[in-house]
């Protein structure tokens, strides 16, 4: 552990962003909550990282935002300065919400958007097509979920209420709104269920963690 430099330590890679770092800080310190040694490492690992892109500043490598300060400046600030809008939230939402980069947006909404283009689109097999693409998504939701944070368990729980719920609430809407559907949209209940679930799915892989 001694050999690692500071943004081993704290596990980001050395042209990670401020607000990244920031980020990685602020999960860490919540989830070693009550390991005050662990605390210590993160804590001096994260100054380290900040004195490190203080030099470069001055040495004209890189910008660094003015929000960033020395460590003994920033211990003594007070408290309000330093929490964020975040820090401020409920613990279980801390916990629940993620801040997702463009990449986790965007990656898995491509997958969605082209089985959503696929479901609306392919008509020759009909609704027998529908299972396969939901088994796909499914697929898909569960390898993201765990790339975040590599909780398998926890991606496939997410990803099982994603497809209850929106199978379930597009076939509600479906059906309520049956006519409309059929005879401007062209699609089908099972069609229309099945696109919602896809953007239910995309929603808890892009923002919940």
């Amino acid at each position: 552990m001694s050999d690692q430099n500071p943004y081993e330590k704290l596990g980001v890679s050395e042209d990670a962003s401020f607000d990244e770092i920031q980020d990685v800080r602020n999960r860490l310190f919540e989830q070693y909550k009550g390991d005050s040694k662990r605390l210590e490492v993160i804590e001096a690992a994260y100054d380290a990282i900040l004195m490190d892109r203080l030099r470069m500043r001055q040495e004209g490598k890189i910008k660094v935002p003015e929000r960033i300060r020395f460590p003994e400046l920033r211990a003594q600030a007070s408290p309000k300065e330093n929490l964020t809008p975040r820090e401020h939230s409920p613990a279980w939402l801390q916990r629940t919400l993620d801040q997702p980069t463009p990449t986790d947006v965007l990656l898995p909404g491509a997958w969605y958007v082209g089985l959503s283009a696929v479901s609306v689109f392919y008509q020759s097999g009909g609704d027998q097509a529908l299972p396969l693409l939901l088994v796909v998504g499914v697929a898909i939701s569960i390898y993201f979920l765990n790339r975040k944070e590599g909780k398998s368990g926890r991606a496939v729980l997410l990803t099982l209420f994603g497809l209850i719920t929106g199978l379930v609430a597009g076939g509600l809407v479906a059906n309520w709104l049956a006519q409309p559907i059929e005879q401007f949209i062209h699609l089908s209940g099972n069609q229309f269920s099945t696109v919602v679930t896809f953007i239910l799915l995309w929603l808890i892989n892009s923002f919940l963690r």
